[in-house]
């Protein structure tokens, strides 16, 4: 029997129109894995239309949710009416106003998807998947706090910094890199580096390529690292500005 592939997928920030031609040119199977990465909402004008989607896509496929900063963002302003105004800045304003007319029953049933996402995910060959990083020597069954899982940047800064050369028995390789065979995460866009595709350093891979500014979203199969990309997410939303406002 032919197993389905493992797709990790990038943050989305509402762009529902490059989720569903990224889809397309993946040509997902039912028998894949769709890991998503974090940030659903916060940038375009989908952020209803996406998580509505999401729903309906876990009805068809093996789907693993994972938390991201603007979901919880997005989930505390839902739940308590939180009033953030550095939110709105980043994207928050446009998920406010996609949720203007939605009706309490679908903001109840986006609640409880927001509340059942992953902080991580570990699969049984040791790669693990969150959507920032995480602090703790040991691993993440240690980390002291859990929003660590989807705001730090510390892990992806520490990646970058070390000789791609190094490998996992060298004496100088970070303790809390080699719990893992592979880390993939997002939060932090290739774009400040001048790139739009993922990227790799040491074995950690960052699949965030900008979608919620001026790069496409990106699915990379992870066993064999083809990836696929959307347009530029920008050009399939005219005359917004996503989080370049």
């Amino acid at each position: 029997m032919k197993l389905g592939r493992t797709l990790v997928i990038g943050d989305i920030h509402s762009g529902l129109k490059a989720l569903k031609q990224l889809l397309q040119r993946a040509d997902a199977q039912q028998d894949d894995t769709l890991i998503f990465l974090g940030d659903y909402v916060d940038g375009w004008s989908d952020a209803v239309p996406t998580v509505n989607f999401l729903l309906d896509l876990k009805e068809q496929y093996h789907c693993v949710f994972l938390r991201g900063n603007h979901d919880e963002l997005c989930y505390d302003w839902l739940k308590k009416g939180k009033d953030n105004p550095l939110w709105y800045v980043h994207g928050g304003s446009a998920t406010v106003a996609s949720y203007k007319n939605a009706s309490k029953e679908t903001k109840r049933a986006h609640m409880a998807f927001y509340e059942q996402l992953r902080d991580y995910y570990l699969d049984q060959e040791d790669r693990l998947f969150l959507h920032a990083g995480f602090t703790n020597l040991k691993g993440v069954d240690f980390e002291y706090d859990a929003k660590t899982f989807y705001w730090d940047r510390t892990l992806w800064e520490l990646a970058l910094s070390l000789d791609p050369r190094l490998k996992r028995e060298d004496m100088h390789y970070p303790k809390r890199l080699t719990h893992y065979r592979e880390i993939y995460i997002g939060h932090t866009p290739v774009t400040r580096m001048g790139h739009t595709t993922p990227q790799r350093a040491v074995n950690v891979w960052n699949v965030d390529t900008g979608a919620a500014f001026k790069g496409p979203l990106t699915a990379m199969d992870i066993n064999t690292k083809t990836y696929w990309q959307s347009d530029p997410v920008h050009l399939l939303y005219p005359g917004e500005t996503g989080r370049n406002g």
